[in-house]
């Protein structure tokens, strides 16, 4: 399994981040999923991305009841009781209405479950990162500068033949390439034209204009020629206004041409659904807030408690966030548990399709978590990652820089006889 450091022989840490070298469409299906003329960009996952690479690549930088607290008995805190819908007395079948109503929620529990998982795992993974793999990658990129420098130094010895000089040459560019990714250094840049005969920074500048063609084709917009193709918060905040500009042109164009009354029946059909959903949940809304009000409350100690659950209503109606809303109606004792079985097929019909688009936007967010986490420490889309398994990835790209470092002291030492020099040089061809 790689790491989130991979480092081997000819493999090595390179700054603060693994570097990941993916295709352009690669970086966009890996970490801007649905990324389309009318997706918004500010939710994008974007700290620690540097545009930029060679060819056609991007460089990724890397329940009991607590003891009641007020006088109002509805005040008092439960454990969060499932909603599910039961099968009665006489054991008739769900419908399938009921049954989707029972699987969305069990699918939103386990979404939010693993949000929760995600929530709880990077803190500490974030902490180990900074005080132990930080240190120790930065350590091992120190050692690949002296490395190059080495090689350079070595390159130049007299018995090597033309074939090994040429291998070493190449692995020469190659590292220094890759360092230079991570830091301006001129000592390096000498090091890399020396051995390219051409001009980093002139190459580096093609390059990004050539990302920058790659990236307004594959999204349909143009960038400008004022762009700056090293921010990525520049990039993204470029096409996003772009992009939101395309899509107001293609509404006024739409709007602007007459429907057809199939067009009409259609447009009228999803307003009258999309009212009676936001009527389904303005309705458990308003009846949570006409109870929970705390300017009715004369108890100072409810109030502030009502106060709080207020806010807990506010920001599920603002979300349109239904599985809160009841829950929060079940904690209340606002309804029983037996009355989501009574439940109606028209209003079940409805609340699917909002739980729906809860899990539509759950699975998003997540998303947006696990992307975040792979580029700001640059674990390839590619790679299977979970929370549980955050301490242990990271106890092997630990054990695996340590390795790496001591592989390039190890090469170091044979810079200096060129019997030995030759010998190491054999290994790469293999």
């Amino acid at each position: 399994m790689d790491g989130i450091c991979a480092t081997a022989p000819r493999e090595f840490v390179l700054g603060s981040r693994r570097q990941s070298r993916l295709s352009l469409r690669e970086f966009v299906a890996a970490f801007m999923p649905g990324l389309s003329s009318d997706t918004s960009l500010a939710a994008l996952p974007i700290d620690g991305l540097t545009v930029g690479g060679r060819s056609d690549t991007m460089a990724v930088k890397c329940g009991s009841l607590v003891t009641p607290l007020f006088k109002d008995p509805t005040m008092a805190r439960t454990q969060i009781k499932t909603v599910k819908i039961a099968h009665g007395r006489n054991k008739y079948p769900l419908s399938k209405a009921q049954k989707t109503f029972n699987a969305r929620i069990k699918q939103i529990e386990k979404l939010r479950a693993l949000r929760a998982a995600w929530d709880g795992a990077i803190p500490p993974f974030q902490q180990k990162y900074a005080s132990d793999l930080h240190p120790l990658i930065e350590a091992s990129t120190d050692l690949q500068v002296k490395l190059v420098h080495r090689l350079d130094g070595a390159h130049g010895l007299t018995g090597l033949t033309q074939t090994e000089r040429r291998i070493l040459r190449s692995l020469i560019i190659e590292l220094t390439a890759e360092l230079l990714s991570d830091r301006d250094d001129a000592a390096l840049k000498a090091v890399y034209n020396k051995h390219t005969q051409s001009d980093f920074d002139g190459e580096q500048a093609a390059e990004l204009e050539e990302a920058k063609s790659m990236f307004e084709d594959m999204l349909g917009i143009e960038l400008g020629d004022d762009v700056d193709m090293r921010s990525p918060d520049e990039l993204l905040r470029r096409a996003q206004a772009q992009m939101e500009a395309d899509v107001r042109a293609r509404e006024l164009r739409q709007a602007a041409r007459k429907k057809s009354p199939k067009q009409l029946a259609r447009e009228a059909s999803q307003q009258a659904e999309e009212a009676q959903v936001n009527q389904s949940i303005r309705e458990i809304y308003r009846k949570l807030a006409s109870a929970l009000h705390p300017d009715r409350e004369p108890d100072p100690q409810a109030r502030d408690r009502k106060t709080e659950l207020m806010q807990r209503v506010n920001q599920a109606y603002d979300k349109r966030n239904l599985l809160q809303l009841l829950e929060l109606q079940l904690e209340l004792e606002h309804i029983s548990p037996t009355a989501i079985n009574e439940l109606s097929e028209d209003r079940l019909i409805r609340y699917n399709q909002i739980l729906k688009d809860q899990v539509r936007e759950l699975e998003h967010e997540l998303r947006s978590v696990e992307g975040h986490f792979r580029m700001q420490f640059g674990v390839a889309p590619f790679e299977a990652v979970s929370p549980g398994g955050l301490m242990r990835l990271l106890a092997f790209d630990l054990a695996r820089v340590r390795q790496g470092m001591r592989e390039m002291e190890r090469d170091m030492n044979a810079c200096d006889d060129v019997q030995a020099l030759k010998v190491w040089i054999k290994t790469l061809r293999h």
